[in-house]
């Protein structure tokens, strides 16, 4: 029997599309063996003036570029006739080349990981210029346009919170809370000091935990005075910006209570370690601090949908949000005087990711089966 055949597409434009991409793949090797599972960046087959358009991250370390980004989104995301215009727009960009890449895969399901793509492949569904079902992987908790779209058959979604906007915008669709989205690790049990030893943190006192995402956008420095002035060691991660990270260093060179580090594979174990999580971007280090127990205070940046994303949090009550430097001190000040929350064990418990992604490809009269 001809083994299932899956397209992941993502785009290299930060860790929350290229992640949950590589971890379905993954987990669908795992599940079939056989399967034949390709990733692929989305922005790259649409070319480079669609690449031009979504790439780079320096915009956002300087004060025009974040008001730049701040007013486009309201613009394009807070206007239907914008917002239309800009669907469009993309779909006419993308489609055409999406739709050879696939024919020339020939895959029983395509799966997207960016909402770029999801949009365009739920276009293409709708309007039957595509045979093949689609999947969209969620990974922002609010703010969700794009990121779901109707056409699309199944929605992944790693917040359950998230179910009732998804479906708003999707009626038609499936939507299913999984697990699979983020690292395995994050569901084993690991103690706060067998954490800390592991990572050559304090066994003893607070620890901190800064992180502006990959593109370590917003407020670094004053997180990280922030959690020093509260007593805190602190370790700031600077996603894969080595200017970012080389700035750091040098502003807190020399002070025994700092961290600066760059890009991480050990998340996990960092949270695991923490008292406290201080994130610029939501997504999915967030829902991994929520999963590992540790208490999450937002702050750095709140701009465009990170600004929707911050209400959400306050409103579902998974994450504080400070919006000045004086808000911030207060939060942390709470949040290190009261016990530190158990782990959150629902998240073991939900379906696959991978398992959703192959009964699609099974319903659909796919090769799921091997």
């Amino acid at each position: 029997m001809t083994p299932v055949r899956v397209l992941v597409l993502s785009a290299g434009i930060g860790e929350g599309h290229d992640l949950p991409a590589r971890l379905i793949a993954e987990g669908l090797q795992a599940a079939r063996p056989r399967a034949e599972v390709r990733v692929e960046d989305g922005l790259k087959i649409m070319g480079r003036a669609v690449q031009g358009v979504f790439e780079g991250g320096s915009p956002f370390h300087s004060e025009w570029g974040l008001r730049a980004n701040d007013v486009g989104w309201s613009v394009y995301m807070g206007l239907a006739p914008t917002r239309e215009l800009a669907a469009f727009l993309l779909t006419v960009a993308g489609a055409r080349p999406l739709r050879r890449r696939i024919a020339e895969v020939g895959p029983d399901v395509v799966v997207s990981t960016w909402p770029g793509t999801t949009e365009i492949l739920g276009r293409l569904r709708r309007t039957r210029r595509l045979a093949v079902p689609v999947a969209a992987a969620i990974t922002d908790l609010a703010a969700l346009r794009f990121w779901a779209t109707d056409g699309v058959d199944l929605h992944l979604i790693t917040h359950p919170e998230s179910a009732a906007e998804v479906r708003a915008l999707a009626p038609r669709s499936r939507v299913v809370a999984v697990r699979g989205l983020t690292k395995p690790d994050f569901l084993d049990e690991v103690g706060a000091p067998e954490a800390r030893a592991a990572r050559g943190l304090p066994a003893a006192g607070r620890v901190v935990v800064v992180s502006g995402g990959g593109w370590a956008v917003g407020d670094l420095e004053g997180a990280v005075e922030a959690g020093l002035a509260a007593g805190a060691f602190v370790v700031a991660l600077c996603g894969r910006m080595e200017e970012v990270r080389a700035r750091m260093g040098e502003r807190f060179a020399g002070d025994p209570r700092v961290r600066v580090e760059g890009f991480t594979e050990q998340m996990g174990t960092y949270l695991a370690a923490a008292d406290a999580l201080v994130h610029s971007t939501a997504g999915l280090t967030v829902l991994e601090a929520i999963i590992r127990g540790c208490p999450v205070i937002s702050y750095g940046w709140g701009r465009a949908h990170i600004r929707v994303n911050n209400r959400a949090f306050e409103r579902f009550g998974l994450a504080r949000v400070a919006g000045s430097r004086r808000a911030l001190d207060a939060a942390l000040a709470q949040v290190l005087a009261a016990p530190r929350p158990a782990p959150d064990p629902s998240f073991a418990a939900l379906p696959d990711a991978a398992g959703e992604i192959l009964a699609l490809a099974r319903r659909a009269g796919g090769r799921a089966a091997s």
